[in-house]
């Protein structure tokens, strides 16, 4: 028994355009080259990041050398 796929219409990730998610459309999820380039730019450029809060008790370089 083989599992069949369906393709399926997904929203591109970097333009938001209709993307066809399936085997045939080697730039999935993105809808084309150039979204899948803009995309792996973002992420070469550090513009994709997590944010996060500043630690609460900042270590200072003194701290790092008590033993």
């Amino acid at each position: 028994m083989t599992a069949t796929f369906e393709p399926t219409l997904v929203s591109c990730p970097a333009c938001q355009g209709p993307s066809l998610y399936a085997p045939d459309n080697r730039f999935r999820p993105f809808c084309s080259e150039r979204c899948k380039q803009m995309d792996l730019g973002a992420w070469a450029s550090e513009s994709f990041r997590v944010p996060t809060s500043p630690p609460l008790d900042p270590a200072g370089p003194e701290d790092l050398l008590k033993h």
